[in-house]
């Protein structure tokens, strides 16, 4: 959908850390540690592969496998900055109704078929939505 619509849709990611996983809120961090140096989806994707084996030691490893500076990712991931933004995401996830991972929302309405048709559905009835209403001058 973003490549049939670049300029109409945007992906936004907040972390939800859920509190079933031990290793869950770490994790958001080191991917945000992770795109600080540019490496955020690559990170994301190692974690998700990995989920069921998480560890320190496990995002230690994703983070050599990807080149980081580990000096810098190791700082990055105690940054209070990073700790904020997880925290604010888990804020408005909880504000917005999530309960678990992953939850997606177009234009603020929780997706219940999530599939490729069911996306493509809800974004071709908001984008139908936007271009309803009158312009303004």
């Amino acid at each position: 959908m973003i490549e049939k619509y670049p300029k109409q849709v945007k992906i936004v990611y907040k972390n939800f850390p859920i509190r079933s996983h031990k290793y869950s809120e770490p994790a958001a961090k080191a991917a945000l540690a992770a795109q600080k140096q540019g490496k955020f989806w690559p990170f994301h994707d190692l974690l998700y592969a990995h989920y069921k084996d998480l560890s320190d030691k496990k995002m230690r490893e994703i983070a050599n496998q990807l080149e980081l500076d580990m000096v810098r990712f190791e700082k990055d991931r105690k940054d209070p900055a990073i700790v904020g933004k997880v925290r604010a995401d888990l804020r408005d996830g909880n504000k917005a109704g999530v309960r678990g991972v992953p939850t997606v929302f177009i234009n603020g309405r929780p997706l219940r078929k999530r599939s490729l048709e069911g996306f493509s559905k809800m974004i071709e009835k908001e984008l139908q939505k936007l271009m309803s209403f009158p312009k303004r001058f």
